[in-house]
């Protein structure tokens, strides 16, 4: 059996919001399998949904820029957050973007692009050896449009275009900026703070989906009602799960009640104009990513064979 360390249960209960004694128990039940517990906390009504790709669990800086119908967002990781203040690391950042900018997503040929007389990748290894700490660029993404706009969002941005979550937003319209930028805008912090999981329910995960799916079933089945109000009870859970997690029908955060499609479509309205959202980019740092925490007290001791 997995041993369950104090560290474990204390990681779990952040989470998931779940007890001590419940997460202890979970992580027990699972074999000390993270995931696997927080599942079996939801499935006896212990812990909310978990977002857990959300949780910000590594260090660096995402990147925006924008340049007529086109934008950009990139992911830098540094192992700590006193080099995303360093402006080498900014400026390095900020020169990556702007590759993506104009070569696109593949952070191979990101790499491999030039950059000031040498590639990207032979900077970044450069960086790595001035600064004193591993940096790699994570993903990247570009969007655009045919006509309309592309409207970037950094939350609590560190510099110009710098910060832990950067957003883009892309509106195919006519319309002028003087229409799309406040939506754009408005759309963009909602993003921000929403975390949507796709731009419509079509392209939610399956996987995802299917989890969803497999813990809404235990959970029904628990009711003790019959078979066919079990089936009901789990297709009701399912369809609310896609409404909250994909973009277009998620509520508007800033008042709770519009569904972001019809926020689209007051503005389109307004305007006299056809407005489409046709993607978007929302990057926050270090999301999915586990970043081993140690006891710093604990390795004294045990080197000190305490």
């Amino acid at each position: 059996m997995a041993e369950i360390t104090a560290a474990a249960v204390k990681d779990l209960r952040e989470q998931s919001g779940a007890g001590m004694m419940d997460c202890k128990k979970a992580l027990t039940e699972t074999g000390g399998d993270m995931t696997a517990a927080i599942d079996w906390l939801r499935t006896k009504g212990l812990a909310a949904a978990a977002k857990k790709s959300s949780r910000t669990a590594a260090e660096g800086l995402v990147g925006i820029e924008v340049s007529g119908t086109r934008g950009a967002a990139v992911e830098v990781n540094s192992e700590t957050d006193f080099v995303a203040k360093n402006v080498q690391f900014q400026t390095f950042v900020r020169d990556v973007t702007s590759v993506a900018l104009e070569l696109g997503d593949s952070i191979d040929t990101i790499k491999g692009a030039s950059l000031g007389g040498k590639t990207v990748e032979e900077v970044l290894t450069n960086n790595i050896a001035t600064i004193g700490e591993n940096q790699t660029i994570r993903r990247a993404k570009r969007l655009e449009v045919t006509q309309g706009a592309i409207i970037p969002y950094v939350h609590n941005a560190a510099a110009p275009g710098l910060g832990k979550i950067g957003v883009l937003v892309a509106l195919e319209s006519d319309a002028g900026a003087d229409v799309l930028e406040p939506l754009g805008k408005q759309l963009a912090m909602h993003i921000a703070a929403a975390f949507p999981l796709a731009l419509n329910e079509d392209g939610l995960d399956p996987t995802i989906v299917e989890r969803e799916r497999a813990i809404a079933t235990e959970k029904a089945a628990e009711s003790g009602k019959p078979a066919d109000i079990v089936a009901k009870m789990v297709e009701g859970s399912i369809a609310k799960y896609r409404k909250e997690n994909a973009l277009i029908s998620q509520l508007l955060v800033m008042d709770g009640k519009t569904r972001i499609s019809d926020v689209i479509a007051n503005a389109a309205k307004a305007a006299g104009k056809t407005i489409v959202l046709t993607d978007y980019v929302r990057f926050q740092l270090g999301e999915g990513i586990e970043k081993e925490v140690s006891d710093f007290a604990a390795e004294v001791a045990a080197a000190a064979g305490v």
